[in-house]
């Protein structure tokens, strides 16, 4: 397999287990592997940029393989995803990879995700990008997914993609053996009961804390252009298969955008 330059981010911060597991698995597959993510946790910052504040960013060494070169920086994953492509690599790499995140990113848990928006960078970029997931925030078998990394990088070097798409990659938490197989999958529909408790610091100054409970998997209406029969990502996961699922960071809704030109629904705006 040909080596390749191969960048790599997450939300979960430059300490993350996942993070050292996946570009430590992929160095040691041979290929060129630079690390630019937050100093500290940054996950549900979406796709949220520094603009009022300096960016810093340092070396890190000891934490890596010897053949990662690895920088963390100040900004959110986006931030970081951009910063490498700007002023760390000389020339773009072949993949921009993102995680493996803690927790899954399933379901409209995208929207709000930093991992895939790590991702997401690379992609606009028109860089092929992947954001991967451990669908559990207790689980810590990193390893299966940094495997299928691997093997999943290969099969975009023997078979790249039409366009650079971001396959969103969710790993079931179990062992290998465990694993039912891959799957491709559509996006799920998940939504959560939101919680604000309101809790009171030692001066008696009010703040709040978001608790979310997640519902379960919500089913979608029937304007999405793949077949219903296809499994979401919520639902493959539940039987320990790995979805992927390509995304696109183009949100116009096609359906949408026909229904009111056909119905000439702007006129009455006039």
């Amino acid at each position: 397999m040909k080596p390749l330059k191969l960048l790599i981010s997450n939300d979960d911060g430059i300490f993350a287990v996942g993070i050292r597991i996946l570009a430590n698995t992929l160095a040691q597959a041979g290929h060129q592997v630079t690390v630019v993510c937050p100093d500290r946790e940054r996950s549900a910052t979406g796709h949220g940029l520094t603009l009022h504040h300096p960016i810093r960013a340092d070396l890190v060494e000891g934490i890596f393989h010897p053949q990662v070169t690895a920088w963390s920086c100040s900004g959110t994953p986006s931030d970081c995803v951009k910063f490498a492509l700007s002023a760390v690599l000389e020339s773009p790499p072949d993949l921009v990879l993102s995680g493996i995140n803690h927790g899954s990113n399933l379901g409209t848990d995208i929207l709000y995700s930093g991992t895939v928006s790590a991702a997401m960078e690379g992609a606009i970029e028109g860089i092929p990008s992947i954001a991967m997931s451990l669908a559990s925030f207790s689980s810590k078998e990193f390893q299966p997914g940094a495997d299928f990394a691997c093997t999943l990088v290969k099969q975009l070097e023997n078979n790249p993609l039409p366009k650079a798409t971001l396959l969103n990659v969710n790993i079931p938490p179990v062992g290998a053996d465990a694993i039912a197989g891959v799957m491709m999958t559509r996006q799920g529909l998940r939504r959560y009961v939101e919680n604000f408790q309101q809790r009171f610091d030692p001066r008696g100054n009010s703040y709040y804390w978001l608790a979310g409970e997640l519902v379960t998997e919500i089913e979608q209406p029937d304007h999405i252009h793949l077949s219903p029969d296809i499994p979401t990502d919520v639902q493959a996961i539940q039987h320990n298969y790995i979805t992927i699922t390509p995304l696109q960071y183009n949100l116009t809704d096609v359906e949408g955008f026909e229904y009111l030109n056909q119905t000439k629904w702007l006129d009455n705006l006039s």
